[in-house]
């Protein structure tokens, strides 16, 4: 996938379209962030079925 990605900007590159790449590093960043706000948010999901968990078995 990496390679993928990395061909598509060597290539916009040499054909000197930079708006077209600028573009298309801002969308990889975009989908970066949203993959890290979903991680987060079911590591908070876990962690509050795991604090529910204890404090039913008290």
């Amino acid at each position: 996938m990496i390679k993928f990605f990395r061909k598509i900007r060597q290539k916009m590159l040499t054909e000197n379209k930079f708006s077209k790449y600028l573009i298309f590093a801002i969308g990889e960043i975009i989908l970066v962030v949203i993959g890290i706000l979903i991680a987060l948010q079911i590591n908070n999901a876990n962690e509050k079925q795991k604090a529910q968990g204890e404090l039913s078995k008290v």
